[in-house]
Parts: structure tokens; sequence; C-alpha cells
């Protein structure tokens, strides 16, 4: 009973700041998930299209991303179920009457394991996927990354200046 007056209790003082944070973003903040999608993780798609890619070279990214795709679906669905057991095991550590040192460092480093091992499936899709670039379309790549990455700097500052540093993450 009083695991679920705890977890009701979490769930109503979250739900206010989940709104709140929908609605900031719907009544003028949305300039941030515009910028997000422009200069985060989607930034290269653009890149990509403009590289002069062969037929082959299409046809070859083409099947990694799809390949990638379902690698990434299938570890998803089968690292979902260990996600959700350890973030219980982690919330019951964390309510317990004793804080038990050993075991939070024991769970933190195999959450830890888990998501450095994922960065490196992910490097590895992306060096898949450079591997089949020309030394030229590397270099015209990664001179197209830098200027966009330039520009995503300079819109950022604007930002901030517009914001007068009143933002989410002003001091």
């Amino acid at each position: 009973m009083k695991s679920f007056i705890t977890k009701s209790a979490l769930v109503l003082l979250a739900a206010p700041l989940a709104f709140g944070s929908a609605s900031a973003l719907a009544a003028g903040h949305g300039d941030h998930f515009k910028m997000g999608q422009k200069c985060g993780m989607g930034m290269e798609r653009g890149i990509w299209k403009q590289l002069d890619l062969t037929d082959a070279q299409k046809t070859q990214l083409k099947e990694l991303r799809q390949q990638d795709f379902a690698a990434m679906k299938q570890g998803f669905k089968s690292n979902m179920q260990q996600m959700s057991a350890d973030h219980q095991q982690m919330q019951q550590l964390v309510m317990a009457d004793k804080f038990d040192q050993d075991a939070v460092q024991k769970l933190a480093q195999k959450m830890a394991d888990q998501r450095v091992e994922g960065q490196v499936k992910m490097a590895k899709a992306r060096y898949d996927m450079f591997s089949v670039l020309t030394p030229e379309q590397k270099q015209s790549f990664a001179k197209m990354k830098g200027e966009q990455h330039q520009q995503c700097m300079e819109k950022w500052e604007k930002m901030k200046d517009r914001m007068g540093n009143k933002g989410p993450h002003a001091e």
C-alpha cells in the first residue's frame, strides 16, 4: 500500500511538470525544438543528400540503414524489459530504509555499461556508413559538417541573446 501511495504521489507531482513543459513549448519556446531538429541528431541528413553518391553507394547506404534499423528495433525490444527492471531496482534502492552504496554503484555501473555498449553499436553503424564513401566524399562531408556546426552555434548564440539568458538553463 505504501508503494502505491508513493507512486501515486510521484505521478501527481510529475504530471503538472510534464504538461507545463509541453505548454511552454507551445507558447513560444518552440524555437528550442526547431533548433534541436536542425542542429541536433538529424542535422547530417541533409549533408548525405548533398554528396554526389553513385547508385551503388545509395543502395549500400540504404541496406546499411535498414539493417541498423532492424537491429536497433530488436535491441530496443529486448533491452526495454531489462531497462525497466534496472529502473525499478534503482527505485527500490533509493527508497530503502538503509542506503546500500555498493548495490547502487554496481547497478549504476551496469546501466552505464549498457549505454556504452549502445554508443559502440551506433559508432560501428556510422563507421560502416562512412566506409561506403570515397576519401573525397569524406572530406566534403567533414567540410559541410563543420560549416553546419558553425551555423548552429551562431543560431544558438542569437537565441540566447534574444532570451536575455533567461532560458531554462540560465543561472
